[in-house]
């Protein structure tokens, strides 16, 4: 969504009439369109990062929140970095300008989201 709404934003900045229904079907098509390569991608660096999470917020506990939080954020500017120094390019186009750190806040919120999930059993310290 983010990302969608960022590249709407900048046709709207160069004096594009962008109807609401239209923004609803780009965030559709981007959606689904981005799915099967940037979701993989981001599918497998929260995994990476939230399997290290639990494993580290065992040792704290009362930092279970901000831990998966840094940890969505910490994947999603991974995975930006790479894809850029790979490609030499910003290949999402939603990730340049102001649109890179709500990228980051998206892994943010799914890392809060993802820490809400789990059971909490998988986050207490082992005896």
């Amino acid at each position: 969504m983010f990302h969608s709404q960022y590249v709407v934003n900048q046709l709207v900045n160069v004096g594009v009439v962008v109807k609401f229904s239209d923004r609803i079907n780009l965030t559709f098509d981007d959606w689904f369109g981005l799915l099967p390569t940037y979701g993989a991608i981001i599918g497998i660096a929260l995994a990476i990062a939230f399997i290290v999470t639990v494993k580290l917020s065992k040792k704290l506990p009362n930092y279970t929140m901000a831990l998966f939080i840094l940890a969505g954020v910490s994947a999603f500017a991974v995975i930006l970095a790479l894809i850029e120094s790979i490609m030499n390019i910003h290949i999402i186009a939603g990730a340049r300008g102001w649109g890179f750190y709500m990228q980051l806040l998206a892994g943010g919120i799914g890392g809060g989201v993802f820490a809400k999930l789990i059971p909490s059993y998988l986050c207490q310290a082992e005896n």
